[in-house]
Protein backbone atom coordinates (compact mmCIF):
# COMPACT_ATOMS: atom_id res chain seq x y z
CA UNK A 1 0.00 0.00 0.00
CA UNK A 2 1.48 3.30 -1.04
CA UNK A 3 1.71 6.19 1.23
CA UNK A 4 2.30 8.83 -1.52
CA UNK A 5 -0.78 9.76 -2.55
CA UNK A 6 -1.71 12.53 0.11
CA UNK A 7 1.65 13.84 -0.13
CA UNK A 8 1.28 14.34 -4.23
CA UNK A 9 -1.91 15.74 -3.39
CA UNK A 10 -0.09 18.27 -0.75
CA UNK A 11 2.66 18.94 -3.25
CA UNK A 12 0.94 19.75 -6.50
CA UNK A 13 -1.30 22.06 -4.31
CA UNK A 14 1.96 23.56 -3.03
CA UNK A 15 3.36 23.92 -6.20
CA UNK A 16 0.40 25.89 -7.49
CA UNK A 17 -0.26 28.21 -4.57
CA UNK A 18 3.78 29.04 -5.31
CA UNK A 19 4.07 29.77 -8.27
CA UNK A 20 0.61 31.56 -7.91
CA UNK A 21 2.28 34.04 -5.36
CA UNK A 22 5.07 34.13 -7.71
CA UNK A 23 3.12 35.75 -10.36
CA UNK A 24 1.30 37.66 -7.96
CA UNK A 25 4.34 39.16 -6.74
CA UNK A 26 5.81 40.00 -10.39
CA UNK A 27 2.27 41.66 -11.40
CA UNK A 28 1.79 44.25 -8.34
CA UNK A 29 0.71 42.27 -5.09
CA UNK A 30 4.20 41.02 -3.29
CA UNK A 31 2.08 41.24 -0.06
CA UNK A 32 -0.44 38.62 -1.05
CA UNK A 33 -0.15 35.42 0.80
CA UNK A 34 -2.26 32.25 0.38
CA UNK A 35 -4.55 32.84 3.40
CA UNK A 36 -5.62 35.99 1.78
CA UNK A 37 -6.95 34.26 -0.79
CA UNK A 38 -9.01 32.02 1.58
CA UNK A 39 -10.22 34.90 3.11
CA UNK A 40 -11.56 36.96 0.35
CA UNK A 41 -13.15 34.07 -0.88
CA UNK A 42 -15.05 33.76 1.98
CA UNK A 43 -15.55 37.81 2.33
CA UNK A 44 -17.35 37.48 -0.72
CA UNK A 45 -19.17 41.29 -1.46
CA UNK A 46 -18.87 41.86 2.76
CA UNK A 47 -19.28 39.66 6.22
CA UNK A 48 -18.47 40.55 9.63
CA UNK A 49 -15.27 38.72 11.09
CA UNK A 50 -17.10 36.42 13.29
CA UNK A 51 -18.80 34.83 10.15
CA UNK A 52 -15.45 35.30 8.61
CA UNK A 53 -13.95 32.72 11.37
CA UNK A 54 -16.91 30.62 10.31
CA UNK A 55 -16.51 30.37 7.04
CA UNK A 56 -12.99 29.46 7.28
CA UNK A 57 -13.06 27.28 10.56
CA UNK A 58 -11.41 29.32 12.69
CA UNK A 59 -11.50 31.29 15.76
CA UNK A 60 -12.96 34.86 16.09
CA UNK A 61 -9.66 35.81 17.31
CA UNK A 62 -7.48 34.36 13.97
CA UNK A 63 -10.37 35.60 11.56
CA UNK A 64 -9.50 39.38 13.29
CA UNK A 65 -5.87 38.53 12.89
CA UNK A 66 -6.32 37.88 9.30
CA UNK A 67 -8.94 40.80 8.66
CA UNK A 68 -6.09 43.38 10.19
CA UNK A 69 -3.45 41.66 7.73
CA UNK A 70 -5.62 42.25 4.84
CA UNK A 71 -6.51 45.69 5.80
CA UNK A 72 -2.53 46.30 6.48
CA UNK A 73 -2.18 44.97 2.94
CA UNK A 74 -4.97 47.21 1.58
CA UNK A 75 -7.24 43.97 0.26
CA UNK A 76 -9.98 45.20 2.71
CA UNK A 77 -11.42 47.80 4.82
CA UNK A 78 -13.79 47.91 7.68
CA UNK A 79 -17.37 49.98 7.57
CA UNK A 80 -20.57 49.84 9.42
CA UNK A 81 -23.00 47.48 8.42
CA UNK A 82 -25.39 49.93 6.40
CA UNK A 83 -28.85 47.39 8.27
CA UNK A 84 -26.99 47.25 11.32
CA UNK A 85 -24.69 50.34 12.84
CA UNK A 86 -23.78 48.42 16.02
CA UNK A 87 -21.66 45.74 13.48
CA UNK A 88 -18.59 46.36 11.54
CA UNK A 89 -18.60 44.84 8.02
CA UNK A 90 -15.17 43.82 6.27
CA UNK A 91 -15.54 44.19 2.64
CA UNK A 92 -12.93 44.08 -0.16
CA UNK A 93 -11.17 47.16 -1.50
CA UNK A 94 -10.60 47.51 -5.34
CA UNK A 95 -6.82 46.18 -4.93
CA UNK A 96 -8.61 43.08 -2.79
CA UNK A 97 -10.91 42.31 -5.63
CA UNK A 98 -7.74 42.79 -8.23
CA UNK A 99 -5.61 40.63 -6.58
CA UNK A 100 -8.51 38.11 -6.70
CA UNK A 101 -9.37 38.20 -9.90
CA UNK A 102 -5.31 38.30 -10.87
CA UNK A 103 -5.45 34.83 -8.62
CA UNK A 104 -8.35 33.23 -11.03
CA UNK A 105 -6.68 34.31 -14.01
CA UNK A 106 -3.24 32.84 -12.97
CA UNK A 107 -4.70 29.56 -12.10
CA UNK A 108 -5.99 29.71 -15.50
CA UNK A 109 -2.82 29.72 -17.03
CA UNK A 110 -1.40 27.24 -14.70
CA UNK A 111 -4.12 24.87 -15.11
CA UNK A 112 -3.00 25.66 -18.83
CA UNK A 113 0.50 25.00 -18.06
CA UNK A 114 -0.31 21.77 -16.73
CA UNK A 115 -2.61 20.63 -19.46
CA UNK A 116 -0.05 21.13 -21.86
CA UNK A 117 2.48 19.21 -20.17
CA UNK A 118 0.08 16.27 -18.77
CA UNK A 119 -2.57 16.55 -21.84
CA UNK A 120 -5.77 18.80 -21.63
CA UNK A 121 -7.87 15.24 -21.01
CA UNK A 122 -5.77 13.55 -17.96
CA UNK A 123 -6.12 17.60 -16.40
CA UNK A 124 -9.97 17.11 -17.02
CA UNK A 125 -9.74 13.18 -15.81
CA UNK A 126 -7.93 14.23 -12.48
CA UNK A 127 -9.93 16.95 -11.60
CA UNK A 128 -13.52 14.77 -12.01
CA UNK A 129 -12.17 12.15 -9.81
CA UNK A 130 -10.85 14.24 -7.03
CA UNK A 131 -14.40 16.06 -7.30
CA UNK A 132 -15.74 12.28 -7.51
CA UNK A 133 -14.22 11.63 -4.35
CA UNK A 134 -13.59 14.42 -2.31
CA UNK A 135 -16.64 16.80 -3.19
CA UNK A 136 -16.67 20.43 -3.82
CA UNK A 137 -13.80 22.65 -2.66
CA UNK A 138 -13.96 23.95 0.69
CA UNK A 139 -12.80 27.39 2.68
CA UNK A 140 -11.34 25.97 5.56
CA UNK A 141 -8.80 24.43 4.70
CA UNK A 142 -6.64 26.91 6.55
CA UNK A 143 -8.27 25.64 9.85
CA UNK A 144 -7.81 21.29 8.63
CA UNK A 145 -4.07 22.71 8.77
CA UNK A 146 -3.80 24.09 12.09
CA UNK A 147 -5.45 21.26 13.84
Amino acid sequence: MSTALPLLLLAGFQTLVDRLHERLAEQGHPQARPMHGFALQAIGPGTTAADLGRALGVSKQAAAKTVAGLEAAGYVERAADPADARRVVVRPTAPGREMLARSAAIFAELRGEWAAELGEETVRTVEEALTRVAGRPRLDAPSWFSR
